[in-house]
């Protein structure tokens, strides 16, 4: 992972480097170690079994992992989804939840072809 590459990816890298103390190897650390994260992986399931509760929690620990590497496309959609949890509002998650899922994959695919 670079810089280069998360700014292609749209990631607010001025921000995310702040963070991080101005700290560019500390910052791909942490963003490496963020990508890798559980819960991206539970999540849906999760939010498949109906478990509205659990599924904020999840999706709630995500946006702040998220936010704090600045990592923008993922974070709107993240944002948009931890909302609608935390007020329980009925419907179908599913699609923001494959939006921050498949931004993820985007930005891995885009490591993996550096």
């Amino acid at each position: 992972m670079t810089i280069d590459t998360l700014k292609r990816f749209g990631a607010n890298t001025d921000e995310g480097l702040a963070r991080c103390m101005n700290k560019e190897d500390f910052y791909i650390k942490m963003v490496n170690m963020g990508l890798k994260d559980e819960r991206f992986d539970t999540l849906p399931k999760v939010l498949a079994s109906g478990n509205l509760d659990q599924s904020f929690e999840l999706a709630h620990a995500l946006k702040g992992v998220i936010g704090n590497l600045a990592l923008t496309p993922m974070f709107d959609a993240i944002c948009e989804l931890t909302e609608l949890l935390r007020n329980k509002k009925p419907g179908d998650y599913t699609g923001l939840c494959k939006k921050v899922i498949d931004e993820r994959a985007r930005l891995l695919a885009m490591e993996k072809n550096e």
